[in-house]
């Protein structure tokens, strides 16, 4: 089995580059060998790699600057993503791709489901449905794992921007009227790795009968704010959260208020996923016995 991982460098990929190796041989070209948005380059990697798992954690994630950019993260988030999906076909290998709660608009008042209308409200949202689609098109096995306000201890993240920012300021202003499951860039490698376990045993049968589009997040539910405050409070850090609205906040690219994800398809095939603050302790917990981070 030979596994071709895309955006190795970024907070899902470099975890992804620890869960997968058990699965066979991993080839994770840095994004000076494999640039998205040079669609040649891409093809001139997969077709000489000749992966028999392409696993694309590679995305252009700039939901405010795609606003101005859009030709750019389309060119990323779905040109790319359906160039995978036609090589693929080609070299009869599978794809795994990630996506995003940002397809749908928030006007729900549930947890959104897989077959739930998406309405994405920005370009970004866009580009990630527009991906998506080409794959679901192409006809390959295919796994689409849309998840949700992720962080981790490498990348750019919410948490390490919070933490960062409490050590410049005494107050901070979070935005606090939109709702979803932060999720342990780490939960959604082991689930992802946990899920391709369960299709590379079962094989052509295994993705005629469970490929396709599943949400991937964790339990629960908070605002950024509330977000925030967990974080400043698992971390002894002294830092002053102030909610404030999502129009106080002012963004360029309007977000959906809720973000909220049903993962009972997932759960159904890999078991329980965990709750938020449990996972932020466990982040945080592995962190701080590192040395990585600890009380301000």
């Amino acid at each position: 089995m030979k596994i071709l991982l895309t955006g190795a460098s970024g907070q899902v990929g470099h975890e992804l580059a620890r869960s997968l190796r058990p699965l066979g041989e991993l080839v994770a070209p840095g994004h000076a060998q494999c640039d998205l948005a040079d669609l040649d380059q891409l093809r001139a990697v997969l077709r000489a790699a000749r992966p028999n798992l392409i696993v694309n954690a590679a995305a252009y994630t700039a939901v405010d600057r795609a606003e101005g950019e859009g030709a750019l993260a389309m060119r990323i988030n779905a040109d790319a993503p359906a160039l995978m999906a036609q090589e693929a076909r080609a070299l009869g290998a599978a794809l795994l791709h990630y996506s995003t709660d940002y397809v749908f608009d928030g006007s729900s008042a549930a947890p959104y489901v897989e077959t739930d209308t998406p309405a994405p409200l920005n370009v970004y949202g866009q580009s990630k449905l527009a991906g998506e689609q080409a794959i679901a098109a192409a006809g390959i096995p295919h796994l689409i794992l849309r998840t949700s306000w992720l962080y981790g201890m490498h990348g750019n993240n919410f948490l390490l921007t919070m933490l960062r920012l409490a050590r410049e300021r005494p107050q901070l202003r979070i935005v606090a009227d939109q709702h979803g499951a932060p999720t342990w860039s780490r939960t959604v490698a082991d689930t992802s790795a946990q899920l391709l376990g369960l299709a590379l045993a079962g094989g052509a049968p295994w993705w005629q009968r469970h490929g396709g589009l599943y949400h991937l997040g964790s339990q629960g539910q908070t605002s950024w704010a509330g977000f925030a405050e967990a974080i400043f409070a698992a971390t002894g850090t002294a830092c002053e959260v102030i909610p404030i609205s999502a129009a106080e906040y002012g963004a360029s690219a309007p977000r959906p208020a809720n973000s909220r994800l049903n993962c009972a398809r997932l759960m159904a095939l890999c078991g329980p996923l965990p709750h938020w603050r449990a996972a932020l302790a466990d982040c945080l917990a592995g962190a701080s016995a590192s040395g990585a981070v600890g009380p301000e």
